[in-house]
């Protein structure tokens, strides 16, 4: 194996450590998702148990973390929908959409985030609305350079049966 290939190969934990993060990260978003639903949902019937104003903007906040986040994550594991004969092709095309939604995504989120509020929740920026983007933008470029990578190393060595 060629030594650039073993000196790269070293640095694969910290792309295991990544997917961790970002897999605990909609995990919890997930738990957060059904705990505030659920206080939602019978808070309109039992009277002791409070039914929020924040619920629904917040349950759909988390719930646009997790469908970004879970595609980088789709990424790295190579569910994602792809035509295996342009597999470099393909990921550096997915690298430069992670590009982009990293850039244009914080744009968005630090200009048209910045402006706004929740309605419920007048002291809470719009920024963390649109911050998934850019988010699961750098997650994508993370998990796509592993896989070009992947891809190249592929090309040079042969593995061994």
């Amino acid at each position: 194996m060629p030594k650039i290939f073993t000196t790269l190969d070293k640095i694969k934990p910290a792309y295991d450590v990544t997917y961790k993060v970002v897999l605990f990260i909609c995990k919890l978003l997930l738990i957060a998702d059904i705990i505030i639903t659920t206080m939602s949902v019978i808070g309109r019937y039992v009277p002791f148990i409070p039914d929020p104003a924040w619920s629904e903007e917040v349950v759909l906040t988390c719930m646009s973390y997790m469908a970004v986040l879970s595609a980088a994550l789709a990424i790295r594991r190579g569910a994602h929908i792809r035509m295996t004969a342009f597999d470099i092709l393909a990921d550096l095309a997915v690298c430069v959409l992670g590009i982009i939604m990293l850039v244009v995504g914080w744009n968005y989120a630090t200009t048209l985030g910045g402006r706004g509020f929740y309605v419920s929740m007048p002291w809470l920026s719009r920024f963390w609305m649109y911050f998934p983007v850019p988010l699961a933008g750098v997650a994508m470029i993370i998990f796509e350079i592993e896989a070009i990578y992947n891809h190249i190393k592929s090309i040079f060595v042969k593995e061994e049966v």
